[in-house]
């Protein structure tokens, strides 16, 4: 049972890099800052850093989705629970990702932890627990995310209007030699930094050093889409850690078990994150660097936040509704692809209830 909890695992560690891996970086190839490749890189690179730090930042929901107080404490440690409630997880998510949906692995893990307690544990299924530590942090997320992205948004359009910046507007920093009057007399070669403002015409590319306001916002661009990746990283990686430390069936230290998850998120997103990638890069909003900084920004601050309170936010619903939101403060969302991804969301909890409860029955009565 040990083999088939940790293959369950790796299963839905698999499916959750290629359906998620890529929604922090989302936004640098939608709005062209960034190619695919470049920016499946940066995501992979943040993603795991994220995740190998998760133990140190998030240790406290490791404890939330262990699935104490959800179900009995001797189902929760069960085997058969564990390897359940992750297969009916990873199978949820490994077939929206075929269909390019973005969907919330912590939403599918709910679902697959409800499912294999409804038939584990029946009538002591715990539902004041499912709805304050599960339900209402992953109802809330997008709502909050696309509410705080699109005040930013129409704030800073307004701003930028009444104080236009040119997207070649720079700032230039260039070392020169000024002779200074030493005491005996004699000249004496000082260094001096002349700074300037201007544009491309005023501030020439012969300067020592040179940056545009087009070039600091793609800079910040890629910070802010990086903290979503990191964010991503330190809020799932204890989620799948949980369970099969729960079970009992990582003891090959923390270090280990977290570095062998993060691989495996790592390979899935590699391999299989392009269709979800389009669909939130160019299918469902007109993405520009502003839309994506606002965006960016809110999410990763969310779903760290969420991380710290031992919340289990969902990354894709905190981006996907940061998206939304930043997109429908300047008229530009494909509301028919949006409809497209809440239905998919909808329908994830109970997908994921029944995978976990067949497999629940499946394994017990095999064993």
């Amino acid at each position: 049972m040990t083999t088939v909890i940790l293959l369950a695992m790796l299963f839905l560690a698999f499916a959750n890099g290629a359906n998620d891996n890529f929604k922090g970086v989302a936004t640098l190839y939608g709005s062209g800052t960034a190619s695919f490749r470049i920016a499946l890189g940066w995501a992979t690179l943040t993603t795991a850093a994220g995740a190998m730090l998760a133990p140190i930042i998030a240790p406290g929901l490791i404890g939330v989705f262990k699935a104490k107080g959800l179900v009995p404490n001797e189902i929760a440690a069960s085997p058969e629970f564990m390897a359940s409630a992750m297969l009916g997880a990873a199978a949820t998510v490994a077939t929206a990702t075929r269909f390019g949906l973005p969907v919330s692995t912590t939403h599918a893990l709910t679902g697959g932890l409800v499912g294999a307690g409804l038939v584990g544990a029946g009538s002591a299924l715990n539902l004041d627990v499912l709805g304050k530590a599960f339900v209402l942090p992953l109802l809330a997320g997008p709502f909050v995310a696309a509410i705080i992205a699109a005040i930013v948004t129409v704030v800073a359009t307004a701003f930028t209007r009444r104080a236009p910046v040119r997207a070649d507007a720079c700032v230039c920093v260039d070392a020169t030699i000024a002779p200074q009057p030493a005491l005996a007399g004699a000249a004496l070669a000082v260094p001096a930094l002349a700074v300037t403002t201007g544009n491309a015409a005023t501030c020439p590319p012969t300067a020592g050093a040179r940056v545009t306001a087009r070039q600091a916002l793609d800079g910040f661009h890629f910070l802010s889409a990086g903290a979503v990746g990191f964010a991503r990283g330190v809020n799932d990686a204890p989620k799948l850690l949980a369970l099969g430390m729960a079970a009992g069936a990582l003891g090959g230290g923390a270090t280990a078990s977290v570095a062998v998850v993060t691989a495996t998120m790592v390979v899935g997103g590699l391999l299989f994150s392009r269709r979800v990638a389009e669909t939130l890069s160019t299918k469902m909003s007109h993405i520009e660097v502003g839309t994506g900084v606002v965006a960016n920004t809110t999410a990763a601050t969310l779903v760290i936040l969420g991380s710290l309170f031992k919340l289990p936010l969902s990354t894709t619903h905190v981006t996907t509704g940061a998206i939304v939101g930043s997109g429908a403060a300047r008229g530009q969302v494909a509301w028919r692809v949006f409809g497209q991804v809440a239905l998919a969301w909808i329908t994830t909890l109970p997908v994921a209830v029944a995978f976990g409860a067949a497999g629940y029955a499946v394994i017990t009565h095999v064993r």
